[in-house]
């Protein structure tokens, strides 16, 4: 695994179009923004293991923004051929 210290507002870069954005910082949480292509799957670890369990996973409506925030989408792909959804914000809080 590699391992890297970044900074509010750095970021990294992978396979030179998905970039990670270091939102926020405050206390034990980070908040990471997701810059990627609409094809590439994004999602946290629960989602992505539910998707792989084959739950059904809550997805808001396509035509939805999240207000505030669009810095922090999640894309969820149904897993068995399902439709295309644009990225959303799912279970973001705001941080305390």
């Amino acid at each position: 695994m590699l391992v890297l210290s970044r900074k509010k507002d750095e970021s990294i870069v992978i396979n030179n179009d998905i970039t990670i954005v270091v939102v926020e910082i405050r206390g034990d949480k980070v908040r990471l923004g997701v810059e990627a292509p609409k094809e590439v799957p994004v999602h946290r670890q629960e989602v992505f293991e539910a998707i792989a369990r084959g739950d059904d996973v809550l997805l808001p409506e396509p035509d939805s923004q999240p207000l505030g925030r669009p810095e922090v989408v999640e894309r969820v792909a149904e897993p068995r051929g399902g439709s295309d959804h644009s990225p959303e914000d799912l279970g973001s809080a705001p941080l305390p």
